[in-house]
């Protein structure tokens, strides 16, 4: 291997060439106590910065693999990681000189939410690291400064490796609560499941975020309080007794005025399915890891899906058994995403009424006296939520501000009153009582078929070279193929989106054969990421250092949202 004088030396001998003499530096070199790879050279100085890698021994890293021994503890601790260096390379930002991204370094920016991340890898058998960052190689115009870009990896560099990765020069008590908050967290989903809990809120949460662009919580927000009959106590590991409201299986109504709190309540259970960071106000408000936000999502595209449960005799005869569309109507949409977060193997669905089809969720009394059940084809989510939790085991957390249509059928009621919840179970059982329930006629309840199978476009499979593009949170392209995912509120992060830009093309080249059901393939792409890691969804020489892992359930929904791919039916 190269040493890092060897880099140097070629560093001195390129300086004033043009900018492509910068690709001759491509390789690894042994610096003092790591390796630098620079694994991609940008092709200018206003392009893509290039991608460096740093690879830094377990036994010179020496972290202690109680931190890192379970998954959730690995991911945690590269978390904190990235983090940390983050912080130091941001002191060294653009103060190298140059045009364009002339002196940019720059690591994959984490937000609340703890997710696994390509950027940082530790090793669960030796404890070595593995950190991918950008680097923005200097030149003036396309000129190579190379005199800056010695400055950049020999004099700010090394010291942000060892400040960052080095287990001696770190906070050994931040490392320890790190994982011990990660324990906490995990043995809160193990109670979840123990108890019979779709979720929990810990006492002293704060629910509230900063502003509509900011997730950092609010300051001086009204601290979260359990109403006594939901309160549940549970003996953390390291925390020791903690109290809070646990949401139980079943069916439960979140109701109240306006801006007392609905919303932001669910908004918090939709990010419980990810561990968040200490400090972050909901590092104890946990939610079945398979929980999906379910709304109207109009003008999407539905293929080969099974929609009878809630949709039946369309006019013209058209089959709901299996469904297509382009263009969506604002039910169809949300049936279609409801049997399709079954398919994904969600045991918990999050419903706000504001952002549902109305006749979706509900046909009132007078409407089913103007037109009759017989002549309405959607049988109204109300007429099968006890239906999908006593048959499919299926829980609801329905946000509702205006009928009280659901109090008939809620096993719990919780009325958030200036961002406080109180539990009205019985108040809204006896309301109830005085008023006639809302029933719809509807067939008999019966689990949707899973048959289908993707099969991929030419759009998709490309040529020998594929482009990804991340269209912010609206969704991904690859080569000319769009995807919309800008109603998957539960993506945290725009690197999960590069992640499912990744998934969804490696997929179609390698997974899609037209035999494959989509459950299969989804089990074979968790599987290999499992065994491999992000790494493993890449077809060239390097993977990108900017991809977060998704959820099953989201790369369910990105694939069902991919109009380049055609479905057809396994044959029962």
């Amino acid at each position: 291997m190269k040493t890092a004088q060897d880099l140097k030396i070629l560093l001195q001998n390129i300086d004033h060439k043009s900018y492509p003499a910068y690709k001759s530096a491509q390789g690894s070199y042994q610096f003092r106590n790591y390796i630098l790879s620079i694994d991609h050279v940008q092709g200018d100085p206003f392009a893509s910065p290039s991608r460096v890698s740093i690879r830094v021994k377990g036994s010179t890293a020496a972290f202690p693999p109680s931190l890192y021994d379970t998954v959730p503890k690995k991911v945690a601790l590269q978390d904190l990681l990235l983090r940390l260096f983050g912080e130091q390379i941001e002191q060294f930002n653009f103060k190298a000189r140059g045009s364009g991204k002339s002196g940019l370094l720059a690591v994959s920016r984490c937000g609340q939410e703890i997710l696994e991340r390509s950027a940082c890898a530790i090793s669960t058998g030796d404890g070595g690291l593995t950190l991918q960052m950008q680097i923005g190689f200097p030149a003036s115009g396309r000129t190579i400064q190379s005199r800056e870009l010695i400055r950049i990896l020999y004099d700010f560099l090394p010291g942000c490796v060892e400040n960052s990765l080095f287990y001696k020069n770190i906070s050994a008590d931040l490392c320890r609560r790190t994982a011990e908050l990660c324990e906490d967290q995990e043995y809160i989903r193990e109670e979840l499941r123990r108890r019979s809990l779709a979720a929990f809120i810990a006492d002293g949460s704060v629910l509230p975020r900063r502003s509509g662009v900011s997730e950092l919580p609010m300051k001086n927000a009204v601290a979260f309080r359990s109403p006594e009959a939901l309160a549940v106590t549970m003996d953390l590991p390291h925390r020791g007794t903690i109290r809070g409201m646990g949401i139980p299986r079943g069916i439960t109504l979140v109701v109240g005025g306006g801006f007392h709190g609905k919303s932001t309540l669910l908004k918090a259970l939709e990010r419980g399915v990810y561990n968040h960071i200490a400090g972050d106000g909901r590092e104890y408000v946990i939610t079945s890891a398979d929980a999906v936000k379910l709304r109207a999502e109009d003008a999407r595209s539905i293929s080969q899906v099974d929609i009878s449960l809630f949709i039946n005799h369309l006019p013209g005869g058209r089959d709901t058994g299996n469904f297509s569309t382009e263009d969506a109507s604002g039910s169809t949409s949300q049936a279609a995403n409801m049997v399709e977060a079954m398919e994904a193997g969600s045991s918990l669905f999050l419903i706000d009424e504001d952002t549902s089809a109305t006749n979706f969720m509900i046909r009132d009394e007078l409407m089913q006296r103007v037109v009759s059940d017989a002549e309405e084809p959607i049988t109204p989510f109300i007429s099968r939520v006890r239906e999908l939790y006593e048959k499919a085991g299926i829980s609801s957390v329905i946000v509702a501000g205006s009928s009280g249509s659901y109090f008939h059928t809620a096993d719990v009621v919780i009325q958030m009153k200036e961002y406080l919840p109180l539990d009205i179970t019985e108040k809204a059982r006896e309301e109830a009582a005085r008023y006639p329930e809302v029933l719809t006629a509807s067939s008999a309840f019966r689990m949707p078929s899973f048959r289908r199978i993707p099969r991929a476009g030419s759009a998709l499979r490309g040529q020998e070279r594929i482009k990804r593009k991340v269209l912010g949170h609206e969704g991904i392209q690859i080569n000319k193929s769009s995807t919309d995912l800008r109603y998957l509120e539960q993506l945290a992060d725009t690197e999960q989106l590069a992640a499912l830009a990744y998934i969804l093309s490696y997929s179609a080249r390698h997974l899609m054969d037209g035999s494959r059901t989509l459950r299969e393939i989804v089990d074979l792409l968790e599987e290999k990421m499992d065994r491999e890691g992000l790494p493993a969804l890449s077809d060239g020489p390097y993977l990108s250092s900017d991809l977060a892992r998704p959820r099953r359930q989201e790369i369910f929904a990105c694939l069902d949202r991919c109009r380049e791919l055609s479905f057809t039916l396994r044959r029962q």
